[in-house]
């Protein structure tokens, strides 16, 4: 059974906890305030593994982050412990090239109150705040300006970008998932040489006043639109980074 108490503790959250939009808005942004998006695991040759119990002790115990899978898997746990009603979604997600990844390539959540909305804590930087599911409404949020383009039976995330002009992140249908499903593409993600988190070890999380992001050996910091960038010269300090700035000791 979740320990909802420690979880609350590990996003460092000691507000209400009736399954309201408020609580979903302050759960979701203590959420990407304070575990990170990361795939450090694949680097170490631990097995990312697609099971609940192991996700959430994870998060939880070991003070981790993860991806997608991990991440918005644990979040859905806290949530219906909570008493909210969850709905996994299989996303794909836009590639450079116009096209988009396979099924289960993202996983995201539906969450059903008075109204549905798009809660999503495992997709680096996007929305730091649930977004209604309502077709080309533009919403802003503290990350941006987002809307869900609605197209054969898909809805379509997209943020706004510069000249008026949007960026598609990723595209789900409404068809509930399990955990279960997303095994496939997890093990994909973690193993085959043309995943892109194979190629890059990431670890980054948002903060009050934009985000911190440790990618390879680069410590990339944005505070209110000014972004630094700073190489870090040994592991050690790659090391000292992670635990300063995230909390995650390998």
């Amino acid at each position: 059974m979740l320990d909802v108490r420690s979880y609350l503790a590990r996003v460092n959250y000691s507000g209400p906890t009736a399954p309201t939009i408020d609580t979903l808005r302050a759960l979701h942004r203590a959420h990407l305030l304070t575990v990170p998006f990361e795939n450090l695991d694949i680097e170490l040759g631990r097995k990312i593994v697609i099971d609940e119990d192991v996700i959430v002790r994870k998060v939880v115990e070991l003070q981790r982050g993860g991806f997608c899978y991990e991440l918005n898997g644990a979040f859905a746990a806290l949530l219906r412990a909570l008493g909210y009603r969850v709905t996994l979604l299989s996303a794909r997600v836009a590639r450079e090239s116009g096209g988009e990844g396979p099924e289960f390539d993202h996983l995201t959540l539906r969450i059903d109150l008075d109204e549905p909305w798009l809660a999503d804590v495992g997709f680096g930087e996007s929305f730091l705040e649930p977004l209604r599911m309502q077709a080309d409404l533009e919403q802003e949020d503290p990350a941006g300006i987002f809307r869900l383009a609605h197209t054969r039976e898909r809805f379509r995330l997209e943020k706004a970008v510069a000249q008026g002009e949007w960026k598609r992140q990723y595209s789900f249908g409404l068809q509930p998932r399990r955990l279960e499903e997303f095994a496939g593409m997890c093990h994909y993600h973690q193993t085959s040489p043309e995943s892109h988190f194979t190629q890059n070890r990431i670890c980054t999380r948002a903060t009050a006043t934009g985000r911190i992001t440790l990618s390879g050996m680069k410590l990339i910091m944005t505070r209110n639109g000014l972004r630094e960038e700073r190489m870090l010269d040994s592991e050690k300090a790659r090391a000292d980074g992670l635990a300063e700035h995230f909390g995650v000791h390998l």
